[in-house]
């Protein structure tokens, strides 16, 4: 039988493993917040609403798919490297996907493989970073203003997304440079107001 000295030292120790482990997952993300390489990426949206999961949008990226030698080497689910690049218009885009990190400098972030589409060798990529949550009395407001802007063609949508050592932290979900939380807040005192 264990002494009680014994059990107060282990329930310590799994106490701040309990502790350690949001702790650092939290501080990885700051990290790379902090330090990691900021891109733009156009995105379309999708409406969900899963209970399971709260209330939060889920992003399609216009830059999704690559071209490949061939697909049948790239099976649904795989996990892969992609790097990526800011194109001339601002906005990130796939320089190359890989099976291993890659070697060189240049941002990456793992993700998965999606679907082959069509015919051609073009695969579809799954990105880590494709939910953006927000406060539930809010989400639906965000969800409809967010449809909106995809029906008007001058408005530009993009996620916000820092990458570093393949990890990436979605920050924010833009419409045309506004954060979509502000749209949502101005949108939500003006109806206030009208009432």
């Amino acid at each position: 039988m264990i002494n009680k000295k014994t059990q107060i030292v282990l329930f310590v120790l799994v106490a701040l493993a309990q502790l350690y482990v949001p702790a650092k997952m939290i501080w990885d993300q700051e990290d790379v917040l902090k330090n990691g390489s900021e891109y733009k990426f156009k995105t379309d949206p999708v409406d969900p609403n899963d209970p399971f999961r709260g209330k939060y949008i889920t992003l399609s990226f216009d830059n999704n798919t690559f071209e490949v030698k061939n697909k049948m080497d790239w099976q649904r689910g795989d996990e892969i490297y992609v790097s990526i690049t800011n194109g001339s218009d601002g906005f990130a885009k796939i320089a190359s996907i890989s099976k291993e990190k890659p070697e060189n400098n240049q941002d990456y972030v793992k993700a998965k493989v999606g679907f082959a589409i069509g015919k051609g060798s073009k695969i579809s990529i799954d990105y880590p970073f494709d939910t953006y949550y927000m406060e539930e009395s809010k989400a639906y407001d965000a969800e409809l203003t967010y449809q909106r802007s995809q029906l008007d063609s001058t408005q530009i949508t993009f996620a916000l997304v820092h990458i570093k050592n393949g990890k990436a932290v979605l920050k924010n979900v833009l419409i045309d440079g506004v954060p979509i939380r502000e749209i949502v807040k101005k949108e939500h005192l003006k109806n206030e107001s009208e009432k």
